[in-house]
């Protein structure tokens, strides 16, 4: 399965990287802005995506609404620092499948990545 991190600050995405590799994800691209995200979309679709909200460029918001005007069913997953409500009901509105907040752990990533890959495989078969 291949994943897309898209978070501007390297050190996240290292982080994420690590996660994936526990759970035995190993098919990662990387993109540091919603600008770079689309032009590694365009040379093959990921089949989940990490998303930060704030990223130069083009934001995770803006990114996500660009994705959902083509894709549907792309598993989104929005990992930000952004914890009010209102942040996440728009990002949920925006099409985003799941929200993890800044600072996670393994363990709550993990968990959110599972929730949502499992959701969209029983979609998927429903």
């Amino acid at each position: 399965m291949k994943v897309m991190l898209v978070d501007d600050s390297r050190t996240i995405r290292n982080i994420q990287r690590n996660v994936l590799s526990q759970l035995g994800y190993t098919d990662i691209v990387e993109a540091g802005d919603g600008v770079e995200a689309l032009a590694r979309m365009a040379e093959g679709m990921p089949e989940l995506m990490l998303i930060d909200w704030n990223m130069p460029n083009m934001d995770g918001i803006t990114l996500v609404r660009k994705i959902r005007e083509t894709n549907k069913t792309i598993p989104l997953i929005m990992v930000t620092t952004e914890a009010e409500k209102t942040r996440v009901i728009e990002a949920i509105k925006a099409g985003v499948n799941n929200y993890c907040i800044k600072p996670f752990t393994v363990e709550s990533l993990g968990e959110k990545i599972n929730q949502t890959l499992g959701k969209a495989t029983a979609a998927a078969t429903a």
